[in-house]
């Protein structure tokens, strides 16, 4: 059988997963961290639960796709580069560009650097990964898959801010959303467990993770994101702020003597619930101080859910009602009680969860109790999946 991988490069990371084609089963999986750091960590899952785990640099991206590639064969994963004959890479930023996945040429490469600055995090080192691989793999099917592309064609009166026209026609400003491809595979799966066509549905999908939004999924397109012009704005993450008026940001600025590039440094990696806590970014170890009468602690909490259920709120009022809420990502996904606390104070729209249903970690499952309104559901995320049979849709597109 021929290989697919899924590729995720981060700001410092890379991240992914093996597939045998067609069955879809994952061979291997693996991350690389800290890259570009003094000292860097890898980790490959492979076989009948193997593991191959090292502490070594990685000077920059190209360095890490190259190790991942030899551990391949060293590891006796694949017999040689042969195999793997399509690569997909998740890209955060598309703009207005894609609209959907897209076959890799020098046009598309040329268009993502040309998006640098919509997610410079992000897309610099995706691009450093798409053209590493390209060198070592020449003859794979090549795909970037776009965090944006999903959010591309909401409605106007949701993707445009209340700020002069001419700065998005000149400039793109806009809502461009992310996790795009997670929200896109969650609204996919909930119309399969609710036996209806997607296209039917109202549904929200909240992607609650590290990084976290939540979609209003209207008629099998998004109809409007919590997440912005950046992955800033929306709910509060675990060390991004979400929303913030605009106005306080420049008087802290002042007060701090601090410039623009620090201001949305410490926004993004200061705030959120490491910011508000004091404690950590890590929502367990706030549920932890919480439980022992940490007031600040609980403030966050109480804050953390304040904003997701406002979000659920406001797109229930958008789109006239919703069939089903989903919870996915490593919070969603996880946390019972905060997914308790959520649906605690959503009762009034008809939400109601079983809590033996609740009490479980990562499964796939409706928690609803049998007299919802509006369905629950729990679904386990899978990026990298939705890369691969997005690979396989334009590999026939292309015939």
């Amino acid at each position: 059988m021929s290989k697919t991988i899924a590729v995720n490069a981060g700001s410092s990371t890379l991240k992914f997963k093996l597939f045998d084609m067609p069955s879809e089963d994952v061979v291997a999986e693996g991350t690389i961290e800290r890259i570009g750091e003094e000292m860097g960590h890898a980790k490959i899952k492979y076989g009948d639960g193997q593991k191959h785990e090292e502490e070594r640099a990685f000077a920059d991206h190209g360095i890490a796709v190259k190790y991942l590639l030899d551990q391949l064969i060293n590891l006796d994963i694949v017999k040689s580069y042969d195999e793997i004959t399509a690569v997909g890479h998740r890209v955060v930023a598309g703009g207005e560009y894609f609209k959907d996945s897209a076959v890799i040429n020098d046009d598309v490469i040329a268009k993502i650097d040309s998006l640098a600055e919509y997610a410079p995090l992000h897309d610099p080192a995706e691009l450093v990964g798409i053209k590493e691989f390209r060198k070592v793999l020449p003859n794979a099917f090549a795909v970037a898959v776009f965090d944006t592309s999903f959010h591309v064609d909401m409605p106007k009166m949701n993707a445009l801010y209340s700020v002069p026209y001419e700065w998005y026609e000149k400039y793109g400003a806009r809502k461009y959303g992310a996790h795009g491809t997670s929200h896109r595979y969650v609204a996919t799966r909930a119309a399969e467990m609710l036996g209806k066509p997607l296209k039917d549905l109202k549904l929200i999908t909240m992607h609650i993770g590290a990084g976290a939004s939540i979609t209003a999924v209207k008629g099998g397109k998004s109809y409007d994101t919590s997440m912005g012009f950046s992955p800033l704005a929306g709910i509060t993450m675990a060390t991004r702020s979400g929303d913030v008026d605009p106005s306080l940001v420049t008087f802290i600025q002042e007060k701090l003597g601090k410039t623009s590039s620090e201001m949305i440094d410490i926004l993004n990696h200061e705030s959120g619930i490491k910011g508000i806590s004091g404690i950590s970014p890590d929502m367990r170890d706030i549920l932890a101080a919480a439980d022992k009468g940490d007031k600040r602690a609980q403030l966050t909490l109480d804050i953390y859910v304040n904003r997701i259920v406002r979000y659920v709120g406001a797109y229930i009022a958008e789109m006239g009602g919703a069939d089903a809420i989903v919870f996915t990502a490593g919070v969603g996904e996880n946390s019972v009680p905060i997914r308790k606390m959520v649906t605690d104070k959503l009762a009034y729209f008809g939400i109601k969860i079983d809590q033996e249903k609740n009490n479980c970690h990562g499964v796939e499952r409706d928690l609803s109790t049998p007299d919802a309104k509006i369905k629950t559901l729990l679904i386990p995320t899978n990026e990298e999946l939705m890369i691969v049979r997005d690979i396989e849709r334009l590999k026939k597109q292309s015939k």
